[in-house]
């Protein structure tokens, strides 16, 4: 399909951009990778007057490490993740979960930006960023704010946004070395979105669990964590019958959404699965 009419235009800063969104009251997008809203215009679901390129915002394109975390900035791609070798250790839930993305082609150009302000309920990256209690920093012409990502995310493509802000970077609470962690998803495909998918991690102390995040993809129109499934977790060892424990206690959490892919009963099923194939490739 022919994409619709609209202005285009490619700042050269981030204050520009916002200024551009700013004057169109709505009715201006920002692109990123163009993975998500390109086929939107495509399918006409977007048909915006002006569409505002970040692609020359190097200063949005920066991984940084540090002892408070990992901040990723919006113009940060997949690739960009998979080949920076200091994040396997300073936070290798995030690489696990973005090995699953998609193809080789969608993790050239894909961005950390465009996947959060999509919120696609079937993406890696918004279930990370609740997991790890993350926080999304945005810019707009109020100056920036700092948005829990258990907060961003509201609903289907549907986020905390304001027309005329954009993400600036996702931050990461640290992560200590000792750490366990597991991530788990199912496709119909190799690639495709997931159908359901878990993110795991726990800290352990005499040989139990605490401090347990389980998160889920698949679960409700957003990512959220499932508070039963950790309370499974903490204070055990991770036998076998803890694992199935908190498999059980997060299908009988949940109440996920029927759609032509799978029912909601079959999505129960699934997440109780990969909680159980995520903690179990955590031990």
């Amino acid at each position: 399909m022919k994409l619709p009419p609209f202005d285009y235009a490619r700042p050269s800063t981030v204050a520009e951009a916002v200024a551009l969104l700013a004057a169109h009251d709505g009715e201006a997008k920002p692109l990123a990778g163009g993975q998500s809203l390109v086929p939107m215009l495509a399918f006409r679901v977007a048909a915006p007057a002006l569409v505002v390129d970040l692609g020359k915002l190097d200063e949005l394109a920066q991984i940084r490490i540090s002892e408070a975390g990992v901040a990723l900035g919006a113009m940060v791609r997949w690739r960009d993740i998979l080949a920076d070798a200091r994040l396997r250790n300073a936070h290798p839930l995030l690489v696990a979960a973005v090995e699953n993305v998609a193809h080789y082609q969608i993790r050239n150009r894909g961005t950390v930006g465009g996947s959060l302000a999509h919120a696609d309920p079937a993406a890696e990256l918004p279930c990370i960023a609740v997991t790890c209690e993350a926080d999304i920093v945005v810019l707009g012409k109020a100056g920036p704010r700092s948005i829990a990502a258990a907060e961003f995310f509201l609903g289907p493509l549907s986020t905390a946004l304001k027309s005329d802000e954009i993400i600036i970077e996702l931050r990461l609470p640290a992560w200590p070395a000792w750490r366990r962690f597991g991530f788990a998803e199912f496709s119909r495909r190799h690639g495709d979105f997931a159908l359901a998918g878990a993110a795991v991690f726990y800290d352990r102390d005499g040989g139990k669990a605490h401090h347990a995040h389980v998160g889920a993809i698949g679960a409700a129109d957003r990512p959220i964590r499932l508070a039963s499934a950790e309370a499974a977790v903490n204070g055990n060892g991770l036998d076998d019958k803890a694992i199935v424990a908190a498999a059980a206690a997060a299908r009988a959490a949940i109440d996920p959404p029927s759609d032509i892919h799978a029912s909601g009963a079959y999505r129960r099923a699934l997440i109780g699965t990969m909680i159980e194939r995520a903690l179990s490739a955590s031990v």
